[in-house]
């Protein structure tokens, strides 16, 4: 009954419970506890290189990601995934950017990928780039490992299938700054203290999962498709379901 409550998202389970069940399902039980107690640790995000803008759009009982990442003070920005649609990426977009060099997709659930070609045409955007095997009008697949630079900073794609069977994460570094901390746009793969459902491939997206948290460095902030940003070093050492 205990399970079926926290399933539910109802009542409270005591730390050993917690503990209990996270060894049941093989779950991180530090992470798992500190998610019960409602005392997730919520990392101190570092400089960046380069101007990061979330975009944060209401969903559900929550919000969806997307973000602009520009160099700072150009006009200018790249974006990641385009949210429910042009009026809900309009509702909050930064006056601050003008202009738009590509556009680089996740996946394509709604709420991550609505109104492409709305953006595309706006913005006249040349380049929009999504996962291979991903279909949706006026994007292009970009294979696992290539990557685009725009300035000084270089988007490189990772494949990470699981929660979809086409799913990409893109990691955001600058060439003028290389020891600089990167940033890692992780769409459903992985939010702060949790990850997305395995609703392509559970295997897939614990193998996934695991290669792009060792890809990057511990310091790489994520920027989550749902949620606050976090960093890989907290992710590793905290979230229940890196192990």
């Amino acid at each position: 009954m205990r399970i079926c409550d926290a399933i539910d998202y109802r009542g409270d389970l005591s730390c050993e419970e917690l503990r209990r069940m996270a060894a049941v399902l093989g779950l991180n039980e530090v992470g798992l506890c500190a998610l019960g107690t409602d005392c997730y640790p919520r990392p101190e995000i570092g400089a960046l290189p380069f101007c990061v803008w979330p975009l944060r759009m209401p969903h559900g009982i929550g919000v969806a990601n997307a973000y602009l990442v520009g160099e700072c003070g150009s006009g200018r920005a790249i974006l990641f995934d385009t949210g429910g649609g042009i009026e809900a990426l309009s509702s909050v977009w930064p006056a601050a950017v003008t202009g738009i060099d590509a556009v680089f997709l996740t996946h394509v659930e709604p709420e991550h990928a609505g109104g492409l070609c709305a953006v595309v045409r706006r913005f006249d955007v040349s380049e929009a780039w999504l996962p291979e095997g991903a279909e949706a009008p006026c994007g292009s697949p970009i294979v696992d490992g290539r990557s685009r630079r725009f300035g000084s900073m270089v988007v490189t794609s990772f494949a990470t299938p699981g929660h979809a069977a086409a799913h990409n994460c893109y990691f955001v570094a600058s060439s003028a700054a290389p020891r600089s901390t990167g940033l890692l746009i992780s769409g459903d793969l992985v939010f702060a203290g949790s990850v997305g459902g395995a609703y392509f491939s559970a295997d897939l997206l614990k193998s996934s999962l695991r290669r792009m948290l060792l890809a990057v460095p511990p310091s790489t902030v994520i920027g989550p498709g749902h949620g606050p940003l976090t960093t890989v070093e907290n992710e590793l050492r905290f979230n229940p379901f890196v192990v």
